[in-house]
């Protein structure tokens, strides 16, 4: 599986199998915060954020502290989904996220969801980005420009999406 920037969005491709599905054949509902959770980690991957160095060297995970979710229409077994992700809002210790399930090919939006997703250390206490992770590693984006920072990520969203307007 490969990632997608698509506009202002980070994409992952998932399938639904048997496995998350309940008795009446279609998805779970805590099944959808798994591939959530899957998108989030492959964009901070694909950022070049590595999340168990982060932790085992510095001490510091990324962790869900507030979801919304609105859950729209069912997935079934064997059916194509994309998970987006949008940056909305860097604080000094969290992020804010946009995110939906789409089912592919047409795109109809399955669940949408607001993500609060913070930092925090060791003792588990929310702490402010570093000044490094902030400047970042310097990966390049999908879209084909340097991303140093979610921030950087940001403003790649913003001129993708005015380009389109």
């Amino acid at each position: 599986m490969t990632f997608q920037v698509n506009h202002d969005s980070f994409a992952w491709p998932i399938r639904v199998y048997y496995e998350d599905t309940d008795s009446g054949g279609v998805v779970y509902h805590s099944v959808y915060l798994n591939f959530m959770e899957r998108a989030r980690t492959e964009w901070l991957r694909s950022l070049g954020f590595d999340q168990s160095a982060l932790a085992r060297d510095r001490g510091l995970v990324f962790a869900v502290s507030r979801i919304q979710v609105h859950f729209l229409a069912p997935a079934r077994m064997d059916d194509a989904l994309l998970i987006t992700l949008t940056l909305a809002k860097q604080g000094g210790a969290s992020l804010h996220l946009h995110q939906q399930i789409l089912h592919m090919p047409n795109r109809r939006p399955l669940v949408r969801a607001e993500v609060r997703i913070a930092m925090l250390n060791r003792a588990f206490k929310p702490v402010r980005f570093p000044p490094d992770l902030l400047q970042g590693k310097g990966r390049e984006a999908a879209v084909g420009e340097r991303v140093d920072s979610f921030t950087d990520f940001g403003s790649i969203r913003n001129k993708e999406t005015a380009a389109h307007e």
